[in-house]
This record gives C-alpha cells, sequence and structure tokens, in this order.
C-alpha cells in the first residue's frame, strides 16, 4: 500500500511532463529570452507570457565589451520601465564578447560583473532564485581563459548568495558541442544564428537543418544538462543592395526540435524561444508556439 502511495505521488508530481524532474532543470518548464535595451510589456506580449505559461524570463542585464583602452566594460545596459511579473523567474543573462576573455581581467571581470547584476537585482526590486547565465561566442582559442572566468563567477555567486541558493547556466552553441562542456550547472542549446550570413541567398541563416545536422553527433555523449532555445525572430539582411525580412520557418524549427529530443531526453525539458517581442510573436500562430513549447 505504501508503495503505490508513492507512485502516486510521484505521477501527481510530474503531471503535464513526462520526463522525471533531475538536475539543476528539475520539472518541465517553458522560457522566453528578451533582448532588448528597455523592459516593458505590452498586453500582447503579457498575453503570450500567460497563454504559453512561460515560467522564466533569460533577461539580458547588459553587454561586456572591450573599450577604447582594450578594458572590459559594461554596455547597453537595460533600463526597466516596467515592473517583472511576480509569477515568473528572471534569470539576468550576460552577453560577453569572447576578446574579453583575457587573463590579466578575468578575476576583477568577475566581480565586477556579478556585483553589477546583483546591484540591478536590489536597485529594481527584482526577485530571482539566484540564477545568472553567461552568454559568450567562445572559440577553442578563448576556452581555457572563459572557462576559467566562469569558475570565478560561480565562486563570487556562491560567496554572495551561498552555493545552496546560486546557480550558473551558460549559452551552448552548436559548434561548442564538440569542445569540453563548460564549467556551469547547465546549458541552453542555441538553435539559431546556426549558418554564415554570407550564405544567406542559399540557406536561411538564422536556422537551416544541414548546418544542424553535422553537430547532432556531439549531443548524445555531451556531459552537461541542456535546455533548448528555438528562434521566433525576425532578421532583415541587405545583400547585394536589396533588403530582405527573414524568419526561421516554422517547419524547419520543428524539425530541429525533434531532432535534438531524438538525440536526447533533457533537452525537452525546458524550452525557450528567442526573444519576446510583439513583432515576433506575430510572425508564428498561437498553435505554432504550442507545438514548439510541447514537452
Amino acid at each position: 500500500m505504501r508503495h503505490c502511495w508513492l507512485l502516486f505521488l510521484m505521477a501527481c508530481l510530474c503531471a503535464g511532463c513526462s520526463l522525471p524532474p533531475s538536475g539543476p532543470l528539475a520539472g518541465c518548464g517553458n522560457g522566453v529570452y528578451y533582448w532588448r535595451t528597455t523592459f516593458s510589456l505590452d498586453s500582447t506580449e503579457r498575453v503570450f507570457l500567460r497563454q504559453h505559461h512561460i515560467d522564466r524570463i533569460f533577461c539580458r542585464y547588459f553587454d561586456v565589451v572591450l573599450n577604447d583602452q582594450g578594458e572590459p566594460m559594461p554596455n547597453a545596459t537595460l533600463a526597466f520601465d516596467a515592473k517583472m511579473p511576480d509569477s515568473i523567474e528572471i534569470v539576468p543573462t550576460v552577453f560577453v564578447m569572447e576578446n574579453c576573455m583575457r587573463e590579466p581581467y578575468i578575476d576583477s571581470l568577475a566581480s565586477r560583473l556579478v556585483r553589477r547584476v546583483l546591484q540591478m537585482n536590489e536597485t529594481n526590486d527584482i526577485s530571482t532564485t539566484g540564477e545568472l547565465q553567461i552568454d559568450c561566442d567562445y572559440t577553442a582559442r578563448s576556452r581555457q581563459t572563459y572557462y576559467r572566468f566562469l569558475e570565478r563567477v560561480k565562486a563570487e555567486l556562491a560567496a554572495r548568495l551561498s552555493p545552496v541558493s546560486s546557480q550558473l547556466s551558460v549559452t551552448i552553441r552548436l559548434h561548442q558541442l564538440s569542445m569540453p562542456a563548460p564549467p556551469a550547472d547547465y546549458g541552453v542549446l542555441m538553435l539559431y544564428n546556426t549558418g554564415a550570413p554570407e550564405r544567406f541567398a542559399e540557406r536561411n541563416p538564422i536556422l537551416d537543418m544541414r548546418d544542424v545536422k553535422p553537430y547532432l553527433k556531439h549531443l548524445k555523449d555531451y556531459p552537461l544538462p541542456l535546455a533548448a532555445a528555438y528562434p521566433v525572430f525576425r532578421w532583415q539582411r541587405t545583400l547585394h543592395g536589396v533588403s530582405i525580412d527573414h524568419v526561421a520557418q516554422y517547419d524547419e524549427i520543428l524539425q530541429a526540435k525533434q531532432a535534438v529530443e531524438a538525440e536526447r531526453d533533457d533537452v525537452r525539458r525546458h524550452i525557450v524561444t528567442y526573444h519576446l517581442d510583439k513583432e515576433n510573436i506575430q510572425c508564428y500562430q498561437p498553435e505554432q508556439y504550442e507545438a514548439i513549447y510541447r514537452h
């Protein structure tokens, strides 16, 4: 009888999600990236958050770039014109340019970055669960320095928030799957901007399965827990003097989703779209978003 009762409780906890909770991405959830310089939500965006049960916003707080003296500094800091939704977890996200990964700066940069994020939370009365995400297009050349930087960020978070209440996540681009995993709690696999812009005439640089397939072989054995992020945005490019407004094809998004989920189960546990914007929302029908967010 006791055994049956435990099974019943487990079934209740996992309702609505076919995967058991485990690791830093326990349970199932839906997320969005917010990648603008002013935080404000209009009625269309608020309806979208409710309609698709968004429980996590990966919110870009600022970028880190090199100044004229060759030193890392914050840039394009987010201004808050609206209150964050109380029911949604906010994950501060910082984009770091690869050229900022220079050995003399990483310790001080990690300390200043964490301090700035926590100050922005306090100033704007933002309650988070202590997670911070770092977004960096690192390469084999910068990987070791970047990983040491992440270790320092993780240590700074633990010192200021305690190891129990802090968590570090990172973005993972397709080409980074072939490298050793970074020292983070989990990664968000970016299934967008997969192609080279110079191929724009023959392939969609936002998402083309021909660009994704060569990297799928690395997914199954990649040692870091993963979520997945899919493109729902417009990209206007000028090619040979012609302006082209482009979006990822819905069928292509579903193909990418099915392909990565076939390789490993955890990527369907938490599904993210990039990025929240009224114009982007109108690119797809509500039922198409439901299919993208389906666990």
